[in-house]
């Protein structure tokens, strides 16, 4: 199989025109971390972003930073964490689920709106994402967005980027705003609930003024033996044993709450956003399903009646982590038919094989109306249809 490896923006566009020229299907990559996500490659050659490397801006005072698509993701939070800064969305690592090896890129956060637990807090990598470049089907260079905040020029295709997995573009640089690092962080632990008392002992502390960072719940069986829900808090350190106290307060009906910190919290965390509890058995499927958090042991509760499954809850139950068997349709009638039944949501299927993938949807069916503007948009950003095809929808 062909592969590009273009050193430029200007070259990365002389190589989208050549293909799309002669109709020459892309698989669009970055350090290859998440090629076993989607639907399977309908390519013909690769299209790597991995000559695109090195930060072009960061400005500490404003909180920004941008860098070219290529550019590793750890050398940027390398650089971040020199100056007490992080992004604020806390980006998965999906190497330890996938099996995959490789570096992620931070395009790739961008491409794919890699967000973590944070997100209940931060928002979702879109929105810290505050300008991106592309290549676009046509071979055309598009700059959308700015370098900084107050500047909303072209910001919906800023948005439309993320989350669009390389259908719609290579992207050559991105640009994020960025938060410091909290000066204490440390996380509740509340022992013994099940799946509902969790979830309502989650939806109230969310509901308080303490302000969490993370809110999940680990069932029994999941990275431990008992029953786990947990709930962080960074800030100040006065603020922090403040907020502390005033949750356990709140949550005394629930049990007690012990505090952990330093790396047991940051370990507890790392799991969490990395879905680690499901990565084995590795000939499980994994899906991520997203739903109202206060409805989140009602589709899990669904879906075991049905089929053996193993979970967790993340975003206070608004999303769920779940392996279960790949026999079948690994499940998807039934998971999707739960999320249907709680009245909003969407199933995404995070690990299978390949052959399964091909066959059952991984990405959410759309309505019919959504898959027309689906399809606008591809052929509007991409009218050879030369950018990882089929990878989201089949004939897209």
């Amino acid at each position: 199989m062909t592969s590009y490896a273009p050193a430029s923006e200007q070259d990365a566009a002389a190589i989208v025109t050549q293909a799309a020229a002669r109709s020459e299907p892309l698989r669009l990559v970055g350090g290859g971390t998440k090629a076993a996500f989607g639907r399977p490659p309908q390519d013909e050659a690769t299209l790597s972003a991995t000559g695109l490397t090195g930060i072009t801006l960061y400005e500490p005072a404003e909180m920004v930073v941008a860098a070219r698509a290529g550019t590793p993701l750890a050398e940027v939070e390398a650089l971040l964490a020199e100056r007490g800064q992080m992004l604020p969305f806390e980006p998965m690592d999906h190497r330890p689920l996938l099996g995959s090896s490789g570096e992620p890129t931070f395009g790739a956060v961008a491409a794919a709106n890699n967000s973590g637990p944070r997100r209940i807090n931060a928002g979702a990598a879109r929105d810290s994402l505050i300008g991106v470049r592309f290549v676009n089907g046509r071979g055309q260079p598009i700059k959308s967005g700015g370098r900084v905040m107050k500047n909303v020029t072209g910001l919906d295709l800023v948005k439309l980027m993320a989350g669009s997995w390389g259908t719609l573009g290579l992207l050559t640089e991105v640009t994020f705003k960025v938060l410091p690092v909290q000066e204490h962080v440390a996380t509740l632990v509340l022992p013994g609930l099940d799946d509902a008392a969790a979830i309502e002992a989650l939806a109230t502390a969310l509901g308080s003024p303490f302000e969490l960072t993370g809110a999940a719940h680990l069932p029994a069986g999941i990275a431990g033996a008992e029953p786990r829900t947990l709930m962080r808090v960074e800030g100040f350190s006065k603020s922090v044993g403040y907020r502390l106290g005033e949750l356990r307060r709140l949550l005394r009906r629930y049990g007690e709450a012990r505090t952990v910190e330093g790396e047991e919290s940051a370990a507890l965390w790392r799991a969490v956003r990395d879905a680690t509890p499901l990565a084995e058995p590795r000939e499980a499927a994994v899906w991520r399903i997203s739903t109202a958090p206060t409805r989140g042991p009602a589709v899990t509760a669904a879906i075991a009646a049905q089929r053996p499954a193993r979970w967790f809850y993340d975003w206070g139950g608004g999303l769920i982590w779940l392996a279960t068997d790949a026999a079948d349709d690994a499940g998807a009638a039934v998971i999707r038919a739960a999320v249907k039944a709680a009245g909003s949501g969407h199933a995404t299927l995070v690990r299978a094989p390949e052959t399964l993938r091909a066959a059952v949807p991984v990405f959410e069916p759309l309505p019919e109306p959504l898959m027309r503007v689906t399809t606008g948009i591809k052929a509007a950003h991409d009218p050879a249809g030369i950018f990882n095809p089929g990878r989201m929808y089949a004939g897209v």
